[in-house]
């Protein structure tokens, strides 16, 4: 139901404004109009959610990948129908990890750039630090240097900083009477100088292709544009390595029964390989260290065909686990095999007043699995199947471990602690502690809110919540 709600972007007034009266394509509309097929991963769909930035819906950025002409891209694209394409920022930190994700995987990057510019009442959280969006064009320089490409259509308005896309691209389109492009619009023109000037005269389609060069490609509808860009990339010279074909089974169990097995209760009690089953090739899976730590489960398998290794919670992470994880790991590394990490941590209980040798030598461990996973210079997947709690977040490779992609199931919590553990209070010396147990559930109850999977993905603090019958495909 939220992905329906996002999906319709601004609303149906909007998506009217934006198509009968502006005469543009809804952004979907021009996505399959570039795509060789329906494979298109839409990344962090439900960014900007529940954000407070008056009746935004989301983040009017898209963000996703897929293919042109045989060639995998990561895809850019404006929502005008959210506040005109206007950046907030949310979809300042969504395009930013679209690009790490181009620069990662040597991915070809477009643009399709129809945007207000930044929203300036919130300047200060858009402009002047490190991560905000000056940051999108530092990212296109340095992908130019690295020789991936980055090619652009300019689809509707390109206002101020919006405007600096398409002109760092290595190639641009821009569409007669729906594309402009200029620092800033009329309105301003005349604001500043008195005088009256259109749209088409300040910054359109025939100026930017004929007097200034801004733009490469003159295209006389969205469908001509879009044509335009195919040609491009297909003369880029851009092949990344061909993908094997192989034949691959599928599981012997069916993968709709993840919808039974997801957890519901993030304590660790179901056996993991119940889910493996139904997610890997043939059902095969050829288990390391099977009697040694078995609250991780670790092993090599196939999905989709790619060999894979797997390292999946299946219970509290103990001394001996994390041995076997830190070990299991560096073969992955050295073999220079990807690694699936599946997660359902265990919530950290409360620790006893005297820290034992025991937990002592448990953290020791922890942190050998946290070094290796770190330095693991293999591509890593992070699924939240359950819980996502404390430092195991960090050994299982959360979001702080930069795995390549993070994706969430719609149970997953994500949460320093289980509020569930805050089930009393020590009574006060006076007796008296209504304050403390009225804190107390103010906490869980912002604990819980915080913790779902949604909240996150929301801040973009994954790459999104998908349905578990989905994840092989993804």
């Amino acid at each position: 139901e939220l992905l329906e709600t996002v999906s319709k972007g601004g609303g149906e007034s909007a998506i009217l404004h934006h198509t009968q009266r502006n005469k543009k394509l809804f952004v979907r509309e021009r996505l399959k109009l570039l795509l060789d097929d329906e494979s298109f991963l839409e990344l962090s769909p439900l960014a900007g959610l529940d954000m407070p930035y008056g009746d935004v819906p989301a983040a009017g950025c898209l963000t996703g990948i897929g293919k042109i002409c045989g060639v995998w891209c990561v895809f850019m694209a404006n929502d005008a129908t959210v506040k005109g394409g206007t950046i907030y920022p949310i979809g300042v930190k969504k395009q930013l990890r679209a690009q790490e994700i181009a620069m990662q995987n040597r991915l070809l990057s477009v643009y399709l750039v129809d945007s207000g510019g930044a929203f300036l009442p919130l300047q200060s959280e858009l402009f002047p630090d490190k991560l905000h969006g000056g940051r999108v064009f530092y990212n296109e320089a340095i992908m130019s240097a690295m020789r991936i490409p980055q090619v652009a259509v300019v689809c509707g308005s390109c206002v101020a900083g919006g405007a600096y896309v398409p002109t760092m691209a290595e190639e641009a389109v821009i569409i007669d009477k729906i594309g402009t492009l200029f620092l800033a619009g009329p309105p301003l023109v005349k604001a500043a100088t008195g005088e009256d000037v259109s749209p088409e005269d300040l910054g359109g389609a025939k100026l930017h292709s004929k007097v200034s060069g801004c733009s490469d490609h003159f295209a006389s509808s969205e469908k001509e544009a879009y044509e335009c860009i195919r040609n491009v990339i297909s003369t880029l010279s851009y092949d990344p390595l061909p993908e094997e074909v192989t034949e691959h089974d599928s599981p012997l169990y069916s993968s709709d029964e993840l919808l039974g097995l997801a957890p519901r209760d993030y304590r660790c009690t179901l056996p993991v390989k119940l889910i493996l089953s139904r997610l890997m090739d043939g059902s095969r899976f050829q288990e390391f260290k099977a009697n040694y730590g078995t609250t991780l489960v670790t092993g090599f398998g196939h999905v989709e065909g790619h060999l894979v290794g797997i390292v999946a919670n299946n219970g509290e992470l103990s001394h001996d686990a994390s041995l076997k994880g830190s070990h299991f790991v560096q073969l992955c590394s050295q073999r220079s095999i990807p690694i699936l990490f599946f997660q359902n941590t265990a919530p950290h209980t409360a620790e006893p007043t005297s820290i034992s040798q025991a937990h002592s030598n448990r953290l020791k461990a922890q942190a050998s699995m946290m070094a290796a996973v770190a330095c693991s210079a293999v591509p890593k997947i992070t699924i939240v199947i359950g819980g996502c709690y404390g430092s195991e977040s960090y050994v299982m490779c959360g979001r702080s471990f930069s795995p390549n992609f993070l994706f969430l199931w719609p149970n997953a919590r994500v949460a320093l602690v289980d509020s569930r553990h805050f089930a009393t209070v020590p009574q006060a010396r006076d007796n008296d502690c209504t304050g403390d147990e009225s804190e107390l559930k103010h906490l869980k109850e912002k604990l819980e809110e915080e913790s779902s999977a949604f909240y996150s993905s929301a801040r973009l603090w994954d790459d999104g919540v998908i349905l578990p019958q989905n994840t092989r495909k993804v």
